[in-house]
């Protein structure tokens, strides 16, 4: 069942809001509403039967925590469009933190949030588009709000749950809120401040910044010290070789 709500006054002007009871993943949901969407759309799901995350990986979503999906027609180029992660990525951790102590979180590159050092949050972006522009953007967040799901094959950390750290159960619904409004700041910093604000914002939250981490592709491993990120969102690493830039790995600590 789907219901498009009047998301109420604490909604971001602009944004629509569909909560679903069931659906295989919301991901999947926005793929198949990309084509009749209005405007920017978030997409909850009270419950996913096929939730995924980064590279095909399964993600667990008991009942309880957040699945989400924002789907929208930006006219972006894909580089572009690949940035929204930060942005997402900075909404979460602003979001968490009004209910957190934000000491005790941290961006993790490219696309997770760390709660005392364990995964309370993953994003993942799709899109699709013919030549140098977008047709649309998906950007889905799993935040683990009330229950520590298993860990995902080949997850390079633990996950945690909010309520583990607060021992208080925030509802979903409220979540979002909380999040879509977040997301909509981030989107107004981009576009009176450019990608630089955002990229300033994410490294003064980025777990590990200055010290040596482990970035693992798809063929090769480099080891060397987490010196930021690029204009175009990719890891900075000095290694004993010399600056290493690296568009897409899994971190390791």
């Amino acid at each position: 069942m789907s219901t498009e709500l009047d998301a109420g006054p604490h909604w971001p002007e602009g944004y629509d809001l569909v909560v679903l009871d069931e659906v295989d993943s919301t991901m999947a949901e926005a793929a198949r509403r990309a084509a009749s969407i209005r405007v920017p759309t978030w997409i909850m799901a009270l419950r996913q039967t096929a939730g995924r995350g980064r590279r095909g990986r399964a993600w667990d979503n008991p009942a309880g925590n957040l699945a989400a999906t924002l789907i929208s027609k930006p006219d972006l180029t894909p580089m572009d469009a690949a940035l929204r992660s930060f942005l997402a990525a900075n909404a979460l951790f602003e979001a968490l933190a009004l209910y957190v102590d934000r000491t005790r979180l941290a961006t993790k590159w490219p696309n997770d949030v760390l709660l005392d050092g364990g995964k309370v949050a993953g994003i993942l972006l799709e899109s699709s588009g013919a030549g140098n522009r977008i047709s649309w953007l998906s950007i889905g967040i799993g935040v683990n709000l009330a229950h520590t799901p298993r860990a995902a094959e080949g997850a390079t950390f633990a996950p945690v749950s909010l309520f583990e750290a607060i021992e208080k159960t925030i509802e979903p619904e409220e979540f979002l809120a909380t999040l879509a409004n977040a997301y909509a700041t981030q989107e107004q910093k981009l576009l009176y401040f450019g990608f630089e604000r955002i990229r300033r914002d994410w490294l003064a939250q980025a777990a590990r910044l200055g010290e040596q981490i482990t970035a693992r592709t798809t063929n090769d491993e480099f080891t060397g010290t987490f010196d930021g990120i690029d204009d175009d969102g990719n890891l900075i690493l000095v290694t004993a070789k010399g600056p290493k830039v690296i568009a897409a790995a899994d971190v390791y600590f």
